[in-house]
């Protein structure tokens, strides 16, 4: 056995985000869209720090005191080893970043800061100071505070440094420290007014740069200067045990707890001086542990995210009107059809209105007595969340099963359960200890003298926006097998310490380990015995360690797998005596292949999954998550052509192997991109 089985989790994360900044540095993407990347990208990073990196950090302290215990490497060689690979991410997207505003001066773009703004312009900013940017600062002066360490994290600041006229200010320190906050309630990038046909954009914190002097006007000072910082927080949540609070407020108060984690991450523009460098660190108690990147003048590049569109189409993506599913009529009733047969959307090539009209037909049906629905996350303004209140207005008898621990998103829900709970909507928060992230929903519908069920089982969350964004599969159907299991799925979150069994759902966090490790030993048997074998999945990632052996030992046993895995992937393909019959590739493209899809060619009889779940520990052991069979021969069919289609990918595919280099597959076949010929290929079935 090959001495090195396994890629490290975080380091895999970090070559994951790589292949999203090189979407930013294609030529071939939009100039605009590029810039929305180095955004995806920033946004990434910042996340991993306050979950991944924090975790990290934890352990480097219990290892100081008991010992190495994370592996063969140490938590803090690992902590060194990230913060060296992100420094050189960080510049990578600061070049990537200059290169494409290179570009969008040649397109009459035009970023200015504040020693280049013409006098037409100054008029303009400093009326847009004064009425919006002004009243919302928040500024510190640093010199009398012993610590700042209750910054909120979701702001960059502006680090100032002047020099007072001794003869006016004989007492005070002569230099002055001081922290201006960034307001995210106002838009980054400021469109100044245009000068023939030249689009002029300055980002607020040079706007403010300019304001300065009106800022600091009290102070008589002789030097000015102002330098960007930001930092990022463990973002664990820590929920005590206090037996007289309820859930929501449990969650509630530790979100709110969690603008007082440790810093974990401290970046900061290199031109900063060194006495301003350490004050900082010092007031904000950053130690060792925590990673100190030095970086260019601007930061919170995730803001690009949100770039305006400049009324520039021509630098967008072209748009895509999502499509009808085949003989789904959204013009007649949505649970008529599915009570005939199964059908399959693939969002966002087709439109999310399928799920919205599933559950406004329900809602409002005299026979439908009761739903039974997950959610993860909601959109802000959320069309599936209005039709369960619409549901339990009309008398049916709705229960949810809210994520309040969906990371970034506990607030949001927790609103929207407290509406919900308004509204006379039975809350339920599942298994302690389990995020629940499975993505099912169960309707009953009196029909004659017996309930006929009829759901959905999602890949995705239930979400308008991000089914703009993500590519998710949900499977409609009035299975009554699959759907009697749906049940006691909510039957399992509110009676926990009841393990059910399964003939159909492949669950965690009891069955989905075992199962699919059988169903690999089958390929493994089938291809010692001379018979089809072959195994093909797509997953967003994988890390669990067992399941990674058993591919492993599919592959030494000659069965053919492919894999595609958008994110981290701790499994090392192309080793020979261990995984030569293993191949890895990624696909980063337009929207964020999110689909988890599992083929097992069972001797010519394939057995097909869509599932809710990565195969990481976290999903397998410690999360309620659903995989879903597929009977349906069509849909099979229609699965494991889609599947095919990603596998041709040479054009967004990036090889996942030894090297981790992240290089574009490349051959002599014609020109596939998945995520283009994803949507030919559902036209086409439409105009069939």
């Amino acid at each position: 056995m090959p001495k090195n089985q396994f890629v490290n989790r975080e380091i895999s994360w970090l070559d994951f985000n790589a292949r999203v900044l090189q979407e930013a540095q294609d030529p071939n993407v939009p100039l605009i869209e590029r810039l929305r990347f180095v955004g995806i990208f920033s946004n990434n990073l910042d996340e991993f720090f306050k979950v991944r990196y924090a975790t990290v950090k934890r352990i480097a302290r219990a290892e100081q005191r008991h010992g190495k215990i994370f592996g063969e490497h140490s938590a803090e060689d690992l902590l060194q080893e990230i913060t060296q690979k992100t420094i050189t991410l960080q510049q990578n997207s600061l070049d990537t970043l200059n290169s494409i505003m290179t570009e969008l001066s040649k397109e009459n773009i035009f970023f200015v800061n504040e020693t280049q703004i013409t006098e037409q312009q100054k008029g303009f900013v400093n009326t847009y100071f004064n009425e919006q940017v002004g009243p919302a600062l928040i500024t510190l002066i640093l010199n009398d505070l012993k610590t700042i360490s209750h910054l909120n994290d979701q702001n960059a600041f502006l680090a100032v440094r002047f020099e007072l006229d001794k003869e006016k200010h004989p007492f005070d320190d002569s230099v002055q420290y001081a922290l201006i906050e960034i307001p995210s309630s106002i838009q980054r990038f400021v469109v100044l007014p245009s000068e023939g046909s030249s689009t002029y954009v300055m980002m607020l914190d040079d706007l403010i740069r300019f304001q300065l002097e009106s800022i600091f006007g009290v102070f008589d000072y002789t030097k000015i200067e102002a330098h960007m910082i930001k930092f990022s927080r463990d973002a664990e949540l820590d929920l005590d045990d206090d037996l007289s609070k309820s859930y929501i407020e449990k969650v509630a108060e530790s979100v709110k707890e969690r603008s007082e984690g440790e810093p974990v991450r401290f970046v900061y523009d290199k031109q900063i001086g060194q006495d301003t460098l350490s004050l900082l660190l010092s007031r904000m108690e950053i130690d060792t542990h925590d990673s100190i990147i030095p970086g260019g003048r601007y930061h919170n590049r995730r803001d690009y995210i949100k770039f305006p569109n400049l009324g520039r189409k021509d630098l967008l993506y072209s748009p895509k009107t999502p499509l009808l599913a085949p003989d789904f009529d959204l013009n007649k009733s949505i649970l008529s059809q599915v009570a005939v047969k199964d059908h399959l959307i693939h969002t966002p090539y087709h439109t999310f209105t399928y799920v919205v009209k599933f559950l406004r037909e329900a809602a409002i049906d005299p026979k439908v007595k009761s739903v039974y629905i997950t959610i993860y996350r909601l959109s802000k303004i959320s069309n599936v969340a209005s039709s369960l209140i619409q549901a339990a207005r009309n008398g049916k008898r709705v229960t949810v099963q809210i994520e309040l621990q969906a990371r970034f998103d506990e607030a949001a829900n927790i609103q929207y359960a407290e509406i919900m709970k308004k509204e006379g909507i039975r809350l339920i928060f599942g298994v302690p200890g389990l995020k629940v992230h499975a993505k099912i929903c169960l309707v009953q519908r009196k029909e004659g003298d017996k309930l006929k069920r009829y759901g959905f089982i999602s890949t995705g969350n239930f979400n308008e926006s991000t089914a703009k964004l993500y590519t998710d599969y949900t499977l409609f159907t009035a299975h009554q097998s699959i759907l009697r299991e749906i049940g006691k799925v909510f039957d399992f979150l509110e009676a926990s310490y009841q393990v059910k069994k399964y003939k159909h759902l492949v669950t965690s966090p009891h069955h989905s380990s075992l199962y699919f490790q059988s169903l690999i030993m089958n390929e493994i048997q089938n291809a010692k015995a001379g018979r089809p074998s072959s195994i093909k999945i797509k997953l967003n990632s994988i890390t669990n360690y067992p399941m990674v052996e058993s591919l492993y030992e599919a592959s030494r046993a000659g069965v053919k797998i492919q894999l595609i895995v958008r994110g981290v992937c701790c499994l090392i393909p192309g080793v020979k005596g261990q995984s030569e019959n293993i191949e890895v590739i990624s696909v980063v493209d337009r929207y964020l292949e999110h689909t988890r899809l599992l083929i097992f060619e069972n001797d010519g009889n394939p057995r097909v999954f869509i599932s809710s779940a990565d195969w990481m520990t976290r999903n397998l052991h410690n999360r309620v998550e659903v995989s879903c069979p597929i009977y349906d021969n069509d849909i099979k069919d229609q699965l494991i052509e889609t599947f095919d289609i990603c596998w041709q990918d040479n054009v967004k595919a990036r090889l996942v192997n030894t090297t981790n280099n992240n290089e574009y597959r490349s051959n002599k076949k014609p020109k596939t991109r998945t995520q283009e010929a994803l949507y030919v290929y559902y036209k086409q079935k439409l105009d069939s």
